[in-house]
């Protein structure tokens, strides 16, 4: 298959996701466990989780003008490479700022990764396809998120190991992107509507304001749930095996789900399926509060909750895309980099400030009450219910 076809480009950049959600999932229990461990408290790991999406915010203003001078190839074989060797650098040494400095590395780095891969996709994606484009590219991320916490038990053989097998698997997919041919976002990016920056964060936000939300929801809950919630499940008495099979379930939910949400948003509405599944999945959440004495149970809501939201993300960029004209699409990228890094910031913050000030279902009633507010956002937005 030639390196420009597209189908090639394609399972390239979805292989590409795959990994760097398989780092991203298993920095953040990993670390979070070694510093528990440590006797760092709940709310400094929460503070160390947040780097990562700190560097992303860092990245996110940047981003946008090396993508449209360089294309998308140059952005992220640079983003893997740095992924790669930051891996491989974390586990010399067990220093709280340290860890906080490489997260934020690898957080830049990340949204190097993504952003280019998002544009590439969206901008080379039909209104007829683009629904299931970018319900593909947030299974290869979920999948790849998902099997990184079981990297947890690699911890008993050695603390490097899960480190170096990262790396080596971020290496292997930069050498396969090296061989896709180089584009640019359309020309037409740079020529037609706003030509500010900020007058066209403005028409994006007048345009798109709720798209956006999604992305603010998952980065919190996602951060969350794999910063804050080992902490929280240890000091409630779960143990490290417990976590690693609690976390890959919500996962798989969202795996399972993730293209029929995806379909059903191309039929019904994004908006619509958005505010569905906030409100489904709060519930979900809540419910957890009085079922955690059952760890089956508990794996059962956490596939539920997973099969529920766990497609946030990949619907706020799809209905984004419904919404902003193609020459706003890097732009509006970019705020959806910037509301996901705002969640994943705040989700581990109030998660750990609430695992030290409640006890019983702390991190339950953070999340939940998120999703909440993500639903009863959706109902005061007047945007089309119908994807262009």
């Amino acid at each position: 298959m030639k390196e420009n076809h597209p189908s090639y480009r394609f399972i390239m950049l979805i292989v590409m996701v795959a990994i760097a959600g398989f780092a991203q999932g298993m920095l953040l229990p990993l670390l979070s466990i070694m510093l528990e461990e440590a006797g760092v408290s709940s709310a400094l790991n929460g503070l160390n989780a947040t780097a990562l999406y700190i560097g992303i915010l860092l990245a996110s203003p940047f981003i946008e003008k090396p993508v449209r001078t360089f294309g998308y190839k140059p952005v992220i074989t640079i983003g893997l490479l740095v992924m790669t060797v930051s891996l491989l650098v974390l586990p010399l040494w067990t220093f709280f700022w340290f860890w906080f400095v490489l997260r934020m590395i690898i957080g830049i780095a990340d949204n190097m990764v993504h952003f280019a891969t998002q544009v590439w996709i969206t901008s080379t994606s039909t209104a007829k396809n683009r629904g299931r484009n970018i319900s593909i590219y947030g299974l290869a991320f979920g999948l790849g998120f998902g099997a990184g916490p079981l990297m947890i038990r690699l911890l008993e053989i050695a603390e490097w190991l899960p480190f170096v097998i990262s790396a080596a698997l971020t290496f292997i997919t930069w050498l396969f992107v090296s061989r896709l041919a180089n584009e640019f976002p359309a020309a037409d990016f740079d020529t037609r509507g706003p030509a500010s920056t900020l007058a066209r964060y403005r028409s994006v936000l007048k345009l798109a304001w709720f798209s956006l939300i999604p992305g603010f929801a998952y980065g919190y809950l996602e951060a969350s749930l794999h910063g804050n919630y080992p902490v929280y499940a240890l000091r409630s008495g779960l143990s490290i095996e417990q976590v690693s099979l609690l976390l890959p379930a919500f996962v798989v939910g969202g795996l399972i789900t993730q293209i029929p949400l995806g379909l059903a948003s191309d039929k019904f509405g994004r908006r619509l399926i958005v505010l569905s599944i906030a409100l489904l999945g709060s519930v979900s959440f809540f419910l957890m509060i009085v079922a955690e004495s059952s760890h089956a149970t508990l794996i059962a809501l956490f596939l539920i909750g997973g099969g529920l939201v766990g497609s946030l993300y990949s619907l706020g960029v799809a209905y984004m895309a419904d919404l902003v004209p193609s020459n706003l699409l890097p732009t509006a990228n970019v705020m959806m980099a910037v509301s996901f890094g705002l969640g994943s910031i705040t989700g581990p913050l109030i998660g750990g400030w609430f695992i030290d000030l409640f006890e019983h279902g702390s991190i339950y009633y953070s999340i939940g009450g998120m999703l909440l507010l993500v639903a009863l956002s959706g109902l005061f937005s007047r945007q089309p219910t119908t994807s262009t």
